[in-house]
């Protein structure tokens, strides 16, 4: 299952926004009001849990400087990659496009697509306020 939002302008450098995206602590700032718990384990993973939802631990998988970041599931029960695509659109404005790639079976996939979906969004809208 893939889900992909569409591109959003960041009001901030390629380099200022990978840098921020890599200090997972600042995942923090761009969840959705629903967030219920959020910890940072180490400077690779973190969890969080958003109201109704089971918490989910994610940690950094790969990284491209100024351009991606890869998230994946610590847990193999779901296993799934968030990817931010970071493009340059000017001295100090960048573009991100988030991309979910998930693994699941057709009734797994028809219940979260629209909750994972939003999320996205609302990732990619609060990333587009900073």
């Amino acid at each position: 299952m893939q889900i992909n939002t569409t591109p959003t302008t960041v009001n901030k450098s390629a380099k200022e926004l990978y840098d921020f995206l890599t200090n997972l602590e600042n995942f923090e700032q761009i969840m959705p009001q629903n967030l219920d718990k959020f910890q940072l384990i180490n400077e690779d993973r973190f969890l969080f849990g958003l109201k109704g939802m089971p918490e989910i631990v994610l940690e950094r998988k790969e990284q491209l400087p100024d351009q991606k970041l890869v998230l994946g599931a610590a847990s193999d029960k779901l296993p799934f990659t968030l990817t931010a695509h970071i493009a340059a659109k000017d001295v100090d404005k960048s573009e991100i496009t988030l991309d979910f790639d998930g693994e699941f079976n057709a009734m797994m996939a028809m219940m979260i697509k629209g909750p994972i979906t939003n999320f996205l969004n609302t990732l990619s809208k609060n990333l587009g306020e900073l």
